[in-house]
């Protein structure tokens, strides 16, 4: 088998998509090295982020070679890539980050796949400009019309394009996504030791990872901090203007100096923090996945997420869960986790074995599951 992927996003982004696009090619090399797998790239941001996925021999990084495109790498990743696929051929192309490039369906005897990861400037218009709620709904709409399968990424997100597009529920398919290697690692306790003194971490910390916006509802975890004695709160993601207003709560309810917020960490210090913290605490209101979630059960960390999205397909029975709107709730939840030594280890153990079932070698399988379907028919 022939595979292609759209690589822009391996090339391109250190997290969210990227991770999803690196981790598919990773795990799809290691697990299938009699197959060949193809990644369109137009351009590359940063070597360091797509030289990993060349050590395979199975893996291709295919490079524009159109006379013209070639030297507009961003307009080739959008039509330069059926030109090539023409000239190479493949048996399947997967696009990773919610979109297909253009004329795409029109290259013969060429299946299609797409990922859908979420359709939250959707469910969250307000959180969106309107150009980009605009330019998402024609991309990933047309993506979903024209593709021969729709991978969703979770329960949650499939129901979405059922909803908002009223595509056949045959037509997608569910698998989950994974993480990063290193959070299922042993962490020696001098890389630890190392990370809480280079960010200057309390003894006693919750945790929260992730983008500081309004809908990963951070401000909601400040006001349960309350109402939780001796306990820190650190927030580890890249800052928005929402982060001024976590702050500003913080100071409005004298707890600033147990707020801790960090930017711009490596995936190793990230996997030691997590190590550190006393309970991992999600209370979005909306996602398409979780992997913090995720990252933090292979970590042997207690969850509380939240209700209402997919969280509970990311944690399962593994972690407690809390209506992200309420910060009495998330805080009693978070409490219980806090006062119960017997219950966070059971619930370690629960996370590990849980998390098990999202391993390279499951999740590829589940991949290829899917390729063989789509070709097939």
């Amino acid at each position: 088998m022939i595979a292609a992927f759209d690589g822009k996003k391996a090339a391109q982004n250190r997290a969210g998509l990227g991770n999803y696009s690196r981790f598919v090619i990773r795990s799809m090399a290691e697990r299938y090295p009699e197959c060949r797998f193809d990644v369109y790239v137009g351009r590359i941001k940063d070597e360091s982020l797509i030289k990993p996925l060349e050590q395979y021999p199975n893996v291709t990084i295919c490079r524009p070679t159109h006379p013209v495109l070639k030297h507009f790498p961003k307009l080739w990743e959008r039509f330069g890539i059926a030109y090539e696929l023409r000239k190479r051929s493949a048996d399947i192309f997967h696009g990773l980050g919610n979109t297909l490039p253009h004329g795409i369906r029109k290259v013969k005897g060429l299946k299609t796949i797409v990922t859908i990861h979420d359709l939250i400037f959707l469910c969250f218009p307000h959180t969106y400009s309107w150009i980009d709620r605009h330019l998402y709904n024609l991309k990933f709409k047309s993506a979903c019309t024209h593709a021969d399968r729709i991978v969703a990424v979770s329960q949650c997100t499939a129901n979405d394009i059922v909803k908002y597009y009223f595509i056949p529920k045959q037509k997608i398919s569910i698998a989950y996504q994974g993480c990063d290697p290193i959070f299922r690692k042993e962490c020696s306790q001098s890389t630890i030791s190392a990370a809480r003194e280079k960010y200057s971490l309390p003894k006693k910390f919750i945790l929260t990872v992730g983008t500081i916006e309004e809908r990963k509802n951070a401000v909601q975890i400040v006001r349960a901090l309350q109402g939780i004695p001796d306990e820190a709160l650190v927030i580890a993601g890249r800052k928005t203007q929402y982060a001024d207003l976590v702050s500003q709560t913080a100071e409005e309810l004298n707890i600033a100096d147990r707020v801790h917020i960090l930017d711009n960490i490596s995936t190793q210090d990230l996997a030691a923090i997590y190590r550190m913290a006393d309970v991992f605490v999600y209370p979005s209101k909306y996602e398409g996945f979780g992997i913090p979630i995720l990252e933090a059960l292979c970590s042997g960390t207690p969850v509380v997420g939240a209700t209402g999205s997919c969280l509970e397909e990311a944690g399962g029975n593994a972690a407690l869960y809390a209506d992200p709107d309420d910060a009495l709730d998330l805080g009693k939840k978070i409490q219980q986790v806090l006062s119960d030594c017997g219950l966070r280890e059971r619930m370690a153990a629960k996370g590990l074995q849980y998390a098990s079932g999202f391993s390279d070698e499951v999740l590829a399988d589940r991949l290829m599951e899917i390729y063989k379907d789509v070709l097939s028919r």
